[in-house]
C-alpha cells in the first residue's frame, strides 16, 4: 500500500527489532533516518517528539537545511555539503539533482523483521530513485539506493552511489581494519575529526587491506563497553566505506562501490542499485559482533549440518601431487577424526607450480593417468567427504585456454596488466569464458560427486578491461562471478564453497551469500591467526571463518608452537588440519585425535553460542569465550600473546553470563603433550575447580595464571544447579 505523508506525527516511521530502533522521516524526498540506536517506544508523544528532530538548524553563514541530518541518499540540494550519495551527469549536464517523494511502503511487523521501500522522482534530472531500509528480527539494518533514467532519450552516467546513516555526537572515535596478506584484519582507531575517513578498495575484490568492518563509537570503547555504531559494504568488488564529520557537527556512516569511468552507464529505462550497506548498533564492540552472528545464523542459506573437521592438503604436499602420498595423508586424516580431505592446487593440466595450467581445468593424466577416482574411492572408503581446489576466474599466460583465447584475459586493450603469482584475470563477462569455466567445473563437480570447492583467488583485478573494446569491466565482473557461483549451486544442491582468495581476500557479506565459509588468512601460524581471527569475528561467527591445526613450525612465519597452542586457536572456528600428518610422531597424532574429540564436542557450543571478547587491561593477555544460547554453558581460552608488562595479568573477568546462575570451573587438559605452563604455578581454582555465581565471574573474575608467552589455556563453565552453598 502506498501511504501519502499528511501530518507530521504520521511522517515519521520506527522500525524496531531485538534491541533496536530506526526513527525514518519519509516528508521529504528521501527518507532521512532521525534515530538509529537503542530501542524506542512508539507512543504518540515519542513520535512526536521524533518528529521535531526534523527542523532545520542553521547559522547565519550556512545554508538553509545544512544542520539537518541528511538524507539516506545526501543531496547538495537539500544542504548536504559533503560527500553526495548520487554522482552522476548527463553528458556534463544534470549533474545535481533534487528528489520528491513519489511515495513509500511499509511491510513487516516489529521484531519479525520490516522493510521501509520509498520512491522519489527529479523530473528535471530524468531520474527515479528507490531506497530500501531493512531492520530484521535481531536489530540488524540494511539499505540500499536504485536510480532509474527515466528519460528518453539520452544515458545518465553514475560516477558512484552511496548510502549513509547518521551519527550522534556521542560518537567520537572511529575503529576500522588494514592488513596485507598473511596479516588481515589488523585494527586502527582514531577520532572522529572534521573531514572524510575515507576507506577504499580498488582491488576488485575485497582485499586483505580492506576497511572490513568501520565502527564509530564512544570514546573509549571497548569489547563489552561503550555505545558502538557500525557498518559493512557488502561488496566483493571495488568499494568505499567512510566516516565523515561535517563542519555542521553532522557525521555519518556510509558505503558503496566504488566505480570505474564508465562502468555504469543508464540507458533510458536502466536500473543501477548500490550493493547493501549493513549496519548494526549495540554496546560495546561485542554487541554490534552479537547482532550480526545473529542475523547471520538466521539465514535460510547459513550452515545448518555439524562443520565437518576438514583436512587440507595444501601445506602437507604443495604442488607435490602423488596418489600413494595422498591417500596415505587421507588415511592418517580419517585416524585423527578428519571428516572431509580437500585437495588443493595442482591436480590439473601441467601444474607442477604456479606458472602454468591456471584455466586449464582438466585433471593432468601425467600425475593422475586414472584420474582423481582412485583418490576419491579410497577419501571416501576412510568415511570422509572430498573437496577440490579451484581458481576460477584465473588464467596462466603459459596455458592452453590462454594461447586460445587471448581476448579472454581482462586488460586495458593489447597491453597485458602486470602479472600478479604469474598470472592474470578471466573475463567472465565474455559469454563464451563464463561457459567454460561453467561447464568445466560443473563436470569434474559431477563426475566425482565433489562435496566442497575451495574457491581461490589469487590476483587483485589490475586495469581490468574488456580487451577488445578497452572499457572497465569491475563491477561487470563481480556480478559475473556471482552469477558463476549462484549456477553451481542450482545444478549441484548441496555443494559447499570456500571463499579464498590469498588468505582472507575475500571476506564480505555479498560473496557469504553464495559461500559457507571463508579462509581467514593463508597464515596458519598460531599466534597470528588468534589476532586474525579475533577480528575477523566482529563480522562473521566461528562457524564460518575456516581455522586450521598446522605444521609445528609454521610454513609462513617460521615460528615453532606446541601442538595445544595450535589446535586452542583453530578450536574456535570451523575446524581443520593442514598438516603433513606423515611426519608427525606417535605422541602427536594421538593428542591431535584428542583436540578433533574435543571440537566435536564442542562445536555445537561454538557454532551457534555468543562470542565474548574480555577487556583486560595487560593487551600481552587474551580471554575469549562462547557462551551457550540458554547461558548454561561456556567455553572460555585463555592467551597468553606475549611476556606481560605487569608483574602479574590480575584477574580476568567473564562477560555475557547469566548472574544468577551457578556455574562449575572444569579445567581442560587432554593429555600430558597438551599441558599448559605457568612461569609461577596455577591459581587454586585450576587444581580445585570451584562453583562460582555468574556475577562474581562477570564483576570480579577468575585469577588468571601467568602463562608463558604463545600460550593458551582452556576451561568450560557449566551450570551447577545442585550447588546451593553459596559458596
Amino acid at each position: 500500500m502506498t501511504v501519502p505523508a499528511t501530518t507530521r506525527d504520521e511522517s515519521v516511521l520506527v522500525l524496531t527489532g531485538g534491541s533496536t530502533s530506526v526513527a525514518v522521516d519519509v516528508a521529504g524526498g528521501v527518507p532521512r533516518v532521525l534515530h538509529w540506536g537503542p530501542r524506542l517506544e512508539r507512543t504518540p508523544s515519542d513520535i512526536e517528539f521524533l518528529a521535531g528532530l526534523t527542523e532545520d538548524q542553521h547559522a547565519a553563514d550556512a545554508l538553509t537545511g545544512s544542520r539537518r541530518l541528511p538524507a539516506v541518499l545526501p543531496e547538495q540540494s537539500a544542504g548536504w555539503m559533503g560527500t553526495p550519495g548520487l554522482d552522476g551527469h548527463r553528458n556534463g549536464t544534470r549533474f545535481t539533482t533534487r528528489f520528491l517523494s513519489s511515495g513509500h511502503e511499509l511491510a513487516g511487523e516489529p521484531d519479525r523483521g520490516q522493510v521501509l521501500t520509498a520512491r522519489a522522482v527529479d523530473s528535471d534530472a530524468g531520474l527515479a530513485l528507490t531506497t530500501a531500509i531493512e531492520l530484521s528480527g535481531n536489530g540488524v539494518l540494511r539499505l540500499r539506493a536504485s536510480v532509474t533514467n527515466t528519460a528518453a532519450p539520452g544515458a545518465y552516467t553514475v560516477n558512484g552511489l552511496r548510502v549513509v546513516l547518521p551519527l550522534p555526537s556521542e560518537a567520537r572515535e572511529i575503529l576500522d581494519f588494514t592488513g596485507r596478506h598473511l596479516r588481515e584484519r589488523t585494527p586502527q582507531r582514531l577520532a572522529m575529526r572534521v573531514g572524510t575517513h575515507l576507506r577504499e578498495g580498488r582491488r576488485g575484490r575485497t582485499g586483505s587491506d580492506a576497511a572490513f568492518v568501520v565502527a564509530a563509537g564512544s570514546s573509549g570503547f571497548g569489547f563489552g563497553h561503550g555505545e558502538v555504531w557500525a557498518v559493512h559494504t557488502a561488496w566483493s568488488g571495488n568499494h568505499a566505506t567512510f566516516a565523515e564529520l561535517g563542519l555542521s557537527g553532522v557525521a555519518v556512516l556510509g558505503g558503496g562501490e566504488l566505480l570505474l569511468p564508465g562502468e555504469v552507464i543508464l540507458a533510458p529505462g536502466e536500473t543501477y542499485t548500490s550493493p547493501w550497506l549493513y549496519g548494526a548498533y549495540g554496546t560495546g564492540l561485542d554487541g554490534v559482533a552479537a547482532a550480526f552472528h545473529t542475523e547471520l545464523r538466521s539465514r535460510a542459506t547459513h550452515p545448518a549440518s555439524p562443520r565437518l573437521v576438514v583436512l587440507n592438503t595444501w601445506e602437507a604436499v604443495y604442488f607435490d601431487h602423488n596418489l600413494e602420498a595422498l591417500v596415505q595423508l587421507a588415511e592418517l586424516g580419517a585416524q585423527v577424526g578428519a571428516e572431509r580431505f580437500v585437495l588443493d592446487d595442482g591436480w590439473f593440466l601441467g601444474r607442477r607450480d604456479d606458472n602454468a595450467g591456471l584455466g586449464d581445468w582438466r585433471v593432468d593424466p601425467e600425475v593422475w593417468p586414472d584420474g582423481l577416482s582412485p583418490l576419491v574411492r579410497a577419501v571416501r572408503g576412510f568415511g570422509m567427504e572430498f573437496g577440490l581446489w579451484f581458481e576460477p576466474e584465473m588464467v596462466n599466460e603459459d596455458s592452453d585456454v590462454a594461447r586460445e583465447h587471448p581476448e579472454w584475459i581482462l586488460a586495458p586493450g593489447e597491453r597485458l596488466p602486470l602479472a600478479g603469482r604469474n598470472q592474470q584475470v578471466l573475463n567472465l563477462t565474455v559469454p563464451e569464458a563464463f561457459s567454460y569455466v561453467l561447464e568445466a567445473m560443473s563436470a569434474l563437480i559431477q563426475e566425482y560427486s565433489i562435496d566442497y570447492v575451495k574457491w581461490d583467488h589469487n590476483r587483485d583485478l589490475a586495469e581490468a578491461g574488456d580487451r577488445r573494446t578497452g572499457e572497465p569491466r569491475v563491477h561487470a565482473q563481480t556480478l559475473a562471478v556471482y552469477a558463476l557461483m549462484d549456477e553451481l549451486r542450482s545444478r549441484h544442491p548441496g555443494l559447499e564453497i570456500e571463499s579464498c582468495s590469498s588468505g582472507g581476500g575475500r571476506v564480505d557479506l555479498e560473496v557469504l551469500q553464495r559461500t559457507d565459509r571463508v579462509w581467514a588468512s593463508d597464515c596458519i601460524d598460531a599466534l597470528e591467526r588468534q589476532r586474525i581471527q579475533r577480528w575477523t569475528g566482529q563480522l562473521l561467527p566461528p562457524e564460518l571463518i575456516g581455522s586450521h591445526v598446522g605444521a609445528p613450525t609454521a610454513h609462513t612465519t617460521r615460528r615453532t608452537h606446541s601442538l595445544a597452542f595450535r589446535a586452542a586457536t583453530a578450536l574456535f572456528g570451523h575446524f581443520g588440519i593442514e598438516w603433513d600428518l606423515r611426519g608427525a610422531s606417535a605422541d602427536e597424532l594421538e593428542e591431535l585425535t584428542a583436540w578433533v574429540s574435543l571440537y566435536k564436542q564442542e562445536r555445537e557450543l561454538i557454532h551457534t553460542g555468543t562470542v565474548v571478547r574480555c577487556d583486560h587491561p595487560d593487551e600481552a593477555y587474551w580471554a575469549h569465550g562462547v557462551i551457550s544460547p540458554d547461558r548454561s554453558r561456556a567455553l572460555f581460552a585463555f592467551v597468553a600473546m606475549d611476556s606481560g608488562v605487569s608483574a602479574q595479568p590480575g584477574r580476568m573477568r567473564l562477560p555475557g553470563l547469566d548472574p544468577r546462575r551457578r556455574y562449575r570451573v572444569e579445567p581442560i587438559e587432554l593429555s600430558a603433550g597438551s599441558m599448559v605452563r605457568s612461569r609461577s604455578g596455577f591459581p587454586s581454582w585450576w587444581n580445585r575447580p570451584p562453583v562460582v555465581a555468574g556475577r562474581l565471574l562477570q564483576d570480579v573474575g577468575l585469577q588468571a595464571p601467568m602463562l608463558y608467552p604463545e600460550q593458551a589455556l582452556l576451561f568450560r563453565l557449566v551450570e551447577d544447579a545442585t550447588d546451593s552453598s553459596g559458596r
